[in-house]
């Protein structure tokens, strides 16, 4: 497996043996990563969050693809052995950074991220908790984009606070497009019918 485009492009990348690690498929980043870049917010100079990284393959891709930062978060013994394995020997400029961290329970962010992407185990019901995790510990810039990779007959539970703007299938995986909303505002009061109720307490 390698990075297949950019800054990084034909890095090899560590997998280690076993089920416990899952990597996307290099045709299936290239296919997510193409998207990516051509909607808001773009990629290129964007944060970028690798949920559940196992290999770190998505988060290497992200940064030699223009990301300016990347996050990669992993708990996973196996993984984890893999991860630091591919992050030696970077780029003095690469701004790439591995967190130890269970995904359901982040802790608060160092600082909101413009684009997050979720592979956790398939079938194991942990996106979602992840996810609300994330928002709820400020993870999630306002109007992120997240990227949720599921197994092809898997499906999201829907999710307060976002939208699903597209589902791909590539192989034996799903990948779920979804765009934070921004908070409802409140309505402005109605000023002539304020200014009514007020003359009418005068009078």
């Amino acid at each position: 497996m390698r990075v297949t485009t950019g800054r990084l492009r034909g890095r090899r990348i560590l997998v280690p043996p076993g089920r416990e690690v899952r990597p996307t498929t290099d045709h299936a980043r290239r296919a997510i990563f193409d998207i990516l870049a051509c909607d808001r917010p773009r990629l290129v100079g964007a944060r970028f969050l690798d949920v559940f990284a196992g290999s770190g393959a998505v988060g290497l891709e992200a940064w030699s693809r223009g990301a300016a930062r990347v996050m990669l978060m992993e708990n996973g013994r196996t993984a984890l052995a893999a991860l630091r394995h591919n992050l030696r020997d970077l780029p003095r400029e690469a701004a790439i950074e591995l967190r130890v961290a269970d995904a359901t329970r982040p802790g608060p962010a160092p600082h909101p991220f413009d684009i997050i992407f979720l592979d956790p185990p398939y079938r194991s019901g942990l996106a979602v908790p992840a996810l609300e995790a994330l928002a709820a510990g400020g993870w999630l810039a306002p109007e992120a984009r997240v990227v949720v990779e599921l197994a092809k007959t898997e499906d999201l539970p829907e999710l307060t606070g976002f939208a699903v703007e597209d589902i791909r299938r590539y192989g034996a995986a799903k990948f779920v497009f979804l765009r934070r909303l921004a908070p409802a505002r409140p309505a402005a009061p109605d000023r002539g019918r304020v200014a009514s109720r007020v003359d009418a307490a005068s009078g």
